[in-house]
């Protein structure tokens, strides 16, 4: 037989669902192994994707496929030929060759004017399957999904945006268009399989009506669905933040017959949504703990050992048992920061609420932690590999970690700094930002190679690079050349960052204090802000909310700083909705410092608590001193207030009471700083609460900052001393 027939012959019969090992299929694989050298790239891609239909993804032959890749890689001009190759070989392929492959898809995406969007999609599984979230290739696969949308089907964007998810990427134009397409036709989808996947895609994005029609036919299709499905709905189910309790009900009474085919993993995050969804089948989670607790018991990975102890620590009134303590105690050595990050949560978490009934418990539990504790050092303190220890890094998060490794990480960071390159400074951006440290030896080094490497690094890199900057407030040497650096890189591919990215880039820079013309005009525009709000609808509610504070905070931003720009004011609505409607809250210190006020101006007159300013600044406290230093009384300037348990409280946005101030007279505004003010460990102001007494200043406040470090400190235990300490800081006294 000719070498193609072989290869063909062999495709064929995979494609009937011949038995892997049948006969014929190991002759027609061996007889091709054989000839391999010989095979036409063509060939030789499609005898690959044979081998990993097969699941021979770590076999020899495999490995041999893939020398010969790497061998003829110049030579591929085929994305088909090529993107099949990449997902055959991406088990056995070394992080150069990957980075190598990498560049030659984007090359070939590049060069095409049309591609095939199942070409693209391959391209999505190799950086699945390689764990690896690169965004130059995702934007390229993500822009061809675009202009091929009229040709996916349900099963083409359920693939596509399940893979979007396991790569922590996502693009709000494109899960708008599937939203548009499918919503036409949910009447259409009436089996399991295809049900299931359109709750997956409709059910976090879809308008009420739409999101009812959902619900109602997941009820009514329970009894149908596989194991899977179930899976797939209960997950979507906690995306949503259902409360649906009809369809938890069903799903939890179906869920009874399907337990025992999911394996550790599966149940592990099958918990995990029913505890967040607050189901009350308390006969699920007895089950659910029996099967958890066997799989504990002959684990032998620690990974999955960690991720048990972390799910039964949520599960409500678990009692634990002793071989948890003990499970937990054996595999300790062998853990990795996140794996024992896991264990103290939960160990904390039980002891806190007396979830330990066994003799000694407590004891035990004390001591597990002590060796825990150990083991995160003994592991920071063999760390030698900066590329390693972030990758560890990148799921720790959570109190134990902040108090007992937190220091000692930024510590091993810094002695391996040498190690710090252009290809891991958004990682270590990520660990400070997550730590709030300021660390300046780090911060310096992280913009050096920025500057230096600046076209290497993605702008989207770019972004978060710079909010790490911003939010810490911190000037490396060479400030005015990292941010123009990084700016310009910025402005020049706009195009790479969806609409809610550029309002988000927006407020970061704003709080450095940069308003790129370029970036301010795209934003401020009304077919911007039009898109923007189509967009905002598909979003998580929580990042929804974050993006539309930001833009109001950045339109605030751009009024006072940028009045060159005619940038109108338009958030008066929604910030009458978002501060006019909540109560505010006079809190037991706001009431103890205001009657110290009363005390030094003479009278409660003289001070307003809880102000909103012009722009919707809240204030802890506002009031007006003279030429001489006296208090200006607040019923003298005709200004309205509240007695709110003898407290003046004033909401008044159009500020009635805001006329001229008489000649050199001065408003003042005090405020409270609390640690969320400040980097971890330091004095050091963060850049938000830097941008408010910015603004304040410029709507001519005298702005008194009072940090929580020197109002509680012991310099300040007695009223005395703490109506002296407000006393200077309002009169300016040295």
């Amino acid at each position: 037989m000719e070498d193609e027939a072989i290869v063909d012959t062999l495709y064929s019969i995979l494609r009937l669902n011949v038995e892997d090992h049948s006969s014929l299929a190991e002759v027609l694989v061996t007889e091709a192994w054989k000839r391999l050298e010989r095979l036409s790239l063509p060939a030789l891609s499609k005898f690959a994707l044979c081998l990993y239909k097969q699941r021979r993804h770590f076999s020899p032959v495999i490995g041999k496929v893939a020398h010969i890749v790497d061998m003829k890689l110049d030579s591929i001009q085929d994305i088909r030929i090529l993107s099949v190759l990449m997902i055959s070989i991406s088990d056995v392929i070394s992080q150069c060759f990957r980075d190598r492959l990498l560049h030659k898809a984007g090359q070939l995406l590049e060069e095409k004017d049309e591609v095939h969007f199942n070409y693209a999609k391959r391209i999505l599984q190799f950086l699945q399957n390689v764990k690896l979230r690169y965004h130059p290739l995702l934007e390229k696969c993500n822009k061809i999904f675009l202009k091929s949308a009229s040709h996916l089907d349900i099963h083409s964007i359920s693939l596509i945006l399940g893979l979007y998810e396991q790569l922590g990427f996502d693009n709000a134009e494109f899960r708008l268009v599937a939203k548009q397409l499918l919503s036409e036709t949910i009447d259409v989808y009436y089996d399991p399989e295809t049900f299931a996947k359109l709750f997956f895609i409709l059910g976090p994005v879809a308008e009420s009506k739409v999101r009812e029609r959902l619900l109602v036919t997941a009820v009514r299709m329970a009894e149908e669905f596989s194991s899977h499905q179930v899976l797939v709905i209960v997950k979507t189910m906690q995306k949503m933040k259902c409360r649906n309790s009809h369809l938890l009900k069903k799903m939890a009474s179906i869920l009874h017959k399907h337990l025992d085919s999911y394996h550790v993993i599966q149940l592990v995050k099958l918990t995990q949504y029913l505890v967040v969804l607050r189901c009350h089948d308390l006969e699920l989670f007895a089950k659910l703990k029996m099967l958890l607790l066997g799989f504990l018991k002959s684990s032998v990975i620690p990974a999955d050992t960690a991720a048990i102890i972390r799910v039964l620590a949520m599960v409500p009134s678990f009692q634990v048992e002793e071989v948890i303590i003990n499970k937990a105690a054996a595999v300790l050595p062998q853990c990795k920061l996140h794996h024992l990050n896991c264990i103290a949560t939960a160990l904390v978490k039980w002891n806190h609420y007396d979830q330990l009934h066994w003799q000694n418990s407590s004891e035990l539990c004390v001591k597990l932690l002590r060796k825990l504790n150990d083991c995160g050092f003994q592991r920071l303190q063999k760390a030698n590999n900066l590329n390693l220890l972030l990758e560890e890094l990148t799921h720790v998060n959570g109190e134990w970690f902040e108090e007992v490794l937190s220091e000692e990480t930024v510590a091993m960071c810094q002695c391996l700094i040498d190690q710090i390159t252009w290809e891991n400074v958004l990682q270590l951006s990520f660990f400070l930002m997550k730590t709030n440290h300021r660390c300046p030896s780090l911060l310096d080094r992280i913009a050096s190679v920025t500057v230096e490497n600046i076209d290497k690094i993605h702008p989207f890199e770019i972004y978060f690079i710079l909010f790490l900057f911003s939010a810490l407030n911190y000037d490396p040497p060479a400030n005015e050349e990292f941010f123009e650096s990084c700016i310009q890189r910025l402005t020049s591919n706009l195009s790479c960052f969806g609409t809610h990215r550029l309002v988000l880039l927006g407020h970061v820079l704003a709080v450095a204090g940069y308003f790129p013309p370029a970036l301010m005009m795209r934003i401020f525009n009304v077919s911007f802000l039009s898109k923007l709000d189509a967009q905002l609808k598909v979003l998580p509610d929580t990042l929804k909310q974050r993006v539309r504070l930001c833009l109001m905070k950045l339109n605030r931003a751009v009024c006072l700083e940028c009045p060159e720009f005619h940038i109108p004011w338009f958030h008066e609505h929604y910030c009458q909705r978002v501060f006019c409607n909540s109560s505010s809250r006079i809190n037991p210190l706001r009431q103890h410092v205001h009657r110290m006020l009363t005390e030094i101006l003479g009278g409660s007159h003289y001070a307003r608590i809880s102000v909103l300013t012009p722009y919707y600044y809240e204030i802890d406290f506002e009031c007006i001193l003279d030429e001489n230093k006296k208090p200006l009384s607040y019923v003298a300037q005709n200004t309205p207030l509240d007695d709110v348990e003898g407290i003046h409280l004033t909401r008044d946005i159009k500020d009635k009471g805001r006329k001229a101030l008489p000649p050199g007279a001065q408003r003042i505004a005090l405020e409270f700083l609390d640690s969320k003010a400040f980097s971890k460990d330091s004095h050091h102001l963060k850049g938000e609460s830097a941008l408010k007494k910015r603004h304040l200043e410029m709507l001519g406040y005298q702005v008194v900052q009072i940090p929580h470090f020197e109002w509680n400190s012991m310099v300040l235990s007695t009223k005395g001393e703490q109506l002296e300490y407000l006393r200077r800081h309002l009169y300016g006294i040295q």
